[in-house]
C-alpha cells in the first residue's frame, strides 16, 4: 500500500512539474527559440538571396536564430500554403511572392490557400523590375523601334518568358495592351533555361524578371536591355530608360517579395516581426546583398503590406480576367 501510494504521489509531481513547465514555455517571451523562415523556390535564385538576408536580418533582431527552409514547387504555391497551414504562433513565417499573393488565384481555377483569409501580412521585403532584354541581331534598338516592328509584323516577333502566369509574362501581356502590339509568348520553365537561348538567338527578345540572370550578358555586350518595366531606373543599369520613359506613362511592374505568417498569428508578434526586419533592413550588409542580385530593399508596416497585397491583386486580376489568361 506505501509504496503504491509513493508511486501516485511521484506521478502526480512529475505531472504539476510537466504542466508547470509546458505553462511557462507557452508563456515564454516571444521568441524563446529558433524561427522558421520558408522560402517557396530553390536555394541560390534572387528569392532565396532576399529569404537568407531577411532571415538574418530579422534574427540578429530578435536576438534568435531564423532558419530558412526551402520549400519549392508550383511556382511558389506549396511553400505558401505550407505557411498558411502551419501553427500560428509566429515561429512559422514565409518568403511569398506576387505570384503566389497576387496572381495565382486569378490564374488557376483552384489554389489550396485564400490569400485575404489564410495569412496575416508582415512587411514588403523587396521588388526586382521586370527587363525587357534582346539579343544583339534584332532590327531594333530601343522599346520604340520594337513597337514599329511589331506593328508591322503582328504576332511575329516571339519572346521569352519563365511560364505562363509569371509576373514577366503578364508585365509583357500589359505592355502589348497599352502599345498595341501582338507578340507571341514562349514560355520557358525558369529564367536559367532562357539566357542560352538568348545568348544564341534562337529566340529574340525576353521580358526578363530578374535583372540578375542576364547582367553579366548585358555589361559584356552580348546582350541589350532595352526597357525596364519599373517607375525608377534600375540602379545596376542607369543608362537604360523605363517603359513610361519610352512613351507609355504610368507604366509600372515589379516582381515584388514579401513575408507573410498563418493568419491567426498575435498582432504583437506580427508587428515584432515587422519592426525587427524594419531596423535589420537598415544594415549596409542586407542592401549590399539587394544590389548583387538588382533587388530594391524595401520594409513597410503590416497594414501598408496588407493594403499593397489587396490592391495587386485586384490589378492583376482585372488584366488576367480581360485577357482570358488561364493556366489550367
Amino acid at each position: 500500500m506505501q509504496r503504491r501510494q509513493f508511486m501516485s504521489s511521484a506521478a502526480a509531481i512529475a505531472a504539476i512539474a510537466h504542466t508547470g513547465n509546458g505553462f511557462a514555455q507557452a508563456n515564454a517571451p516571444y521568441p524563446s527559440r529558433a524561427v522558421r523562415m520558408v522560402v517557396p523556390f530553390p536555394p541560390g535564385g534572387p528569392t532565396d538571396v532576399m529569404g537568407r538576408t531577411a532571415a538574418k536580418a530579422i534574427g540578429d533582431q530578435l536576438r534568435q536564430q531564423c532558419f530558412v527552409e526551402n520549400k519549392a514547387g508550383a511556382g511558389g504555391n506549396i511553400g505558401t500554403d505550407a505557411v498558411a497551414k502551419a501553427a500560428a504562433d509566429g515561429y512559422t513565417i514565409g518568403l511569398s511572392a506576387i505570384s503566389s499573393l497576387a496572381i495565382a488565384p486569378h490564374l488557376y481555377s483552384a489554389v489550396p490557400f485564400n490569400v485575404e483569409k489564410d495569412f496575416a501580412p508582415i512587411s514588403l521585403v523587396g521588388t526586382t523590375p521586370c527587363a525587357l532584354v534582346v539579343h544583339p541581331s534584332v532590327p531594333f534598338t530601343d522599346l520604340k523601334g520594337m513597337v514599329a516592328y511589331a506593328k508591322a509584323h503582328p504576332g511575329k516577333l516571339n519572346y521569352a518568358t519563365s511560364g505562363i502566369g509569371t509576373s514577366n509574362h503578364l508585365a509583357a501581356e500589359l505592355l502589348q495592351s497599352v502599345a498595341g502590339i501582338q507578340l507571341t509568348n514562349v514560355p520557358y520553365k525558369g529564367s536559367s533555361q532562357i539566357v542560352p537561348d538568348l545568348l544564341a538567338g534562337t529566340v529574340l527578345v525576353s521580358m526578363e524578371s530578374s535583372l540578375a540572370t542576364t547582367l553579366q550578358h548585358i555589361q559584356a555586350g552580348k546582350l541589350r536591355a532595352i526597357a525596364v518595366t519599373s517607375t525608377q531606373r534600375a540602379k545596376a543599369l542607369p543608362q537604360v530608360p523605363t517603359v513610361a520613359e519610352s512613351g507609355y506613362p504610368s507604366f509600372d511592374v515589379e516582381t515584388w517579395f514579401g513575408l507573410i505568417a498563418p493568419a491567426a498569428t498575435p498582432q504583437p508578434i506580427i508587428q515584432r516581426l515587422s519592426d525587427a526586419w524594419a531596423a535589420g533592413s537598415k544594415n549596409p550588409e542586407a542592401q549590399n546583398t539587394f544590389d548583387t542580385i538588382s533587388g530594391n530593399l524595401r520594409s513597410t508596416s503590416p497594414e501598408q503590406f496588407a493594403a499593397f497585397i489587396r490592391a495587386e491583386n485586384q490589378r492583376w486580376g482585372e488584366l488576367i480576367r480581360r485577357l482570358g489568361i488561364k493556366a489550367d
